[in-house]
């Protein structure tokens, strides 16, 4: 008897609504230069926002993450689905459901560089507040990423920064 290894996706494309990225780094005079990578839903998806959900935590399961806790993508052993290149003062990201660009601001750039990694922040919970293409103030990005639901519901991963050759 043999059995078909192939993998059925549980995510409805149409549920994850608009996904947008964000970059931006931590406090370099606190030492805290770390680039981050914020990657989330607008919301604006079919089935409204539990429809939404269930399907960034299908797209998060998919991508070997889990919410609530935190991989390490940067050796070169692990074998991850998540791609990150960065080359002419952009982030590119490759993930399941997901292939998005986002100019990254100098001290991003420049922590990416110094790190070889960056620390990915995948949200399960929809941000209709922020709007791609319109600034998002640190005062609304504090607010989202230090909500407790937002938080547990995230996935987090250290992605490995490859230039090209």
């Amino acid at each position: 008897m043999t059995t078909a290894n192939s993998t059925q996706s549980t995510v409805q494309r149409s549920h994850l609504g608009t996904l947008s990225m964000l970059a931006w780094t931590g406090d370099p005079e606190a030492g805290h230069d770390v680039p981050y990578l914020l990657v989330y839903s607008c919301g604006d998806g079919d089935g409204g926002a539990e429809a939404g959900t269930a399907a960034l935590l299908g797209m998060i399961a998919e991508s070997g993450l889990k919410p609530g806790a935190m991989s390490d993508g940067t050796p070169a052993s692990v074998n991850s689905p998540i791609r990150l290149l960065v080359e002419g003062g952009q982030a590119v990201l490759n993930m399941p459901y997901l292939s998005a660009q986002c100019v990254a601001p100098p001290e991003w750039l420049a922590a990416a560089g110094a790190r070889g990694h960056a620390h990915l922040v995948v949200a399960s919970r929809a941000w209709p507040q922020a709007v791609p293409g319109r600034p998002v103030s640190e005062e609304t990005l504090q607010a989202f990423l230090g909500d407790e639901e937002t938080l547990k519901g995230a996935a987090h991963v250290l992605v490995r920064v490859t230039r090209l050759r």
